[in-house]
């Protein structure tokens, strides 16, 4: 058996932020990880605020060294490639808004620099296949089973348990989570794939995000990862792309053409480097994913819509804000069969409630949000968009106005299916 203060399933950015907060505290931390680093992934871009926690975590030279491209913001184009708005990455610093910058990344060199960072700091990581949390009678997760690389198992005695295998949900598999809601989007399907040649806008703004829209929830993302590629991908309903019948090569071949002018002019010469892929059925929820001894984070809990690619974001910074709280449960000694993770769990669910909010508001009320984001209220929303969503001080002018937009639309949504039920 091995003994540990506490034991991490999955090492992405959620498992690797928590790790290298926990490490610098001088708790002993092990990362569990089945997966060869580095490995394809795909959620490409960052956030304002995921820019700035990297800062704070001492990471910048890292990210600069590493050539990853400067964002600095996203332009959204609407149907026909008509209307769009520009959101650009914006820093707050004695309440005085300025433009900043954050980054593009290719995820296996950026996942494989927080593995390491948090190696560095005294992580140990274990090779291996994470097998069954090991919960006592009265639900206190002690510990994890794990299949090694060898073929043996190894036992891991924790103080704490944290999943951060993703969408695999490791503990909710095992049943020691809430149960797993499907999420508002969860009849999506994305396809995508790493192109070469594409065209870019010129000066500064070629390495910005670009987010194609043309209907609700049937769009395409462009995002460059590097001098030469770009991350493409057409999210569209999946039955739309059953009634296809296409090869996922064939399907976006023909959606780089017809989606939206913007996007067919800006790939008119590119070529799809790598194989496509697709995920699919992506959203969805778990409301209780903390108790006594264990806690979820990042994408093993929650995963909304990549549209505005907050996934990194979640994963950072709900990975610092649980290495916290870890801390402070070690040092205080919570007793057996007592959730001391309910302040984080709320805190994580607080953030990802208006990113939700933000996003229902944007698919479900369009004009309304549009209105909102170019006059009513540009300053408060882009703040959201940058991803300040956390201990919110009372509920800003533009969150009020957002959460209103996303209810009613979600109102007319149920009322459509109960017409059409």
């Amino acid at each position: 058996m091995v003994k540990t203060d506490v034991a991490i399933i999955g090492s992405g950015p959620a498992g690797a932020t928590t790790a290298l907060d926990l490490a610098r505290m001088g708790i002993d931390t092990i990362l569990i990880e089945k997966e060869s680093f580095p490995r394809f992934h795909i959620g490409e871009s960052l956030t304002g605020e995921a820019g700035k926690l990297l800062r704070s975590l001492g990471l910048e030279e890292r990210m600069e060294a590493a050539g990853h491209p400067v964002k600095r913001g996203v332009k959204v184009y609407g149907p026909d490639g008509k209307n769009s708005f520009w959101v650009p990455v914006v820093k707050v610093a004695d309440g005085v808004r300025s433009e900043s910058t954050t980054w593009q990344v290719r995820r296996s060199d950026f996942d494989t620099m927080l593995l390491e960072a948090a190696e560095a700091a005294g992580v140990r990581r274990l090779r291996g296949e994470a097998l069954a949390p090991i919960v006592r009678d009265d639900g206190q997760v002690t510990g994890v089973t794990v299949a090694l690389d060898d073929g043996s198992e190894e036992t891991i005695d924790a103080k704490v348990l944290v999943d951060a295998s993703g969408m695999k949900s490791f503990l909710n598999r095992a049943g020691v989570t809430g149960d797993k809601e499907r999420g508002a989007y969860d009849k999506q399907i994305a396809v995508f794939a790493h192109v070469s040649g594409a065209t870019r806008d010129p000066g500064d703004e070629r390495d910005n995000t670009i987010i194609f829209y043309q209907q609700a929830n049937h769009w395409a993302w462009f995002i460059p990862i590097d001098d030469e590629t770009v991350s493409v991908g057409v999210v569209v309903p999946a039955a739309y792309f059953r009634e296809c019948n296409e090869t996922k090569h064939e399907f976006l071949t023909r959606e780089f053409k017809e989606l939206n002018s913007e996007l067919a002019k800006r790939l008119a010469h590119a070529e799809i480097a790598i194989e496509p892929m697709a995920t699919a059925n992506y959203s969805y929820h778990i409301r209780e994913f903390t108790g006594p001894g264990f806690a979820c984070v990042g994408d093993a809990h929650r995963f909304i819509d990549p549209v505005f690619s907050f996934g990194v974001h979640f994963g950072l910074h709900e990975g610092r804000k649980l290495a916290d709280a870890i801390r402070r449960h070690l040092e205080a000694g919570a007793p057996d069969g007592v959730n001391p993770f309910l302040e984080f769990q709320s805190y994580a669910e607080n953030g990802q409630d208006v990113i939700q909010d933000l996003l229902d508001a944007f698919w479900l009320e369009p004009w309304g949000f549009a209105h909102a984001v170019h006059q009513a209220h540009r300053d408060e929303i882009i703040d959201l968009f940058a991803g300040r969503i956390y201990d919110l001080d009372g509920e800003p002018g533009g969150l009020a106005a957002i959460r209103t937009l996303a209810q009613r639309g979600r109102t007319r949504r149920m009322e459509q299916a109960a017409v059409a039920g």
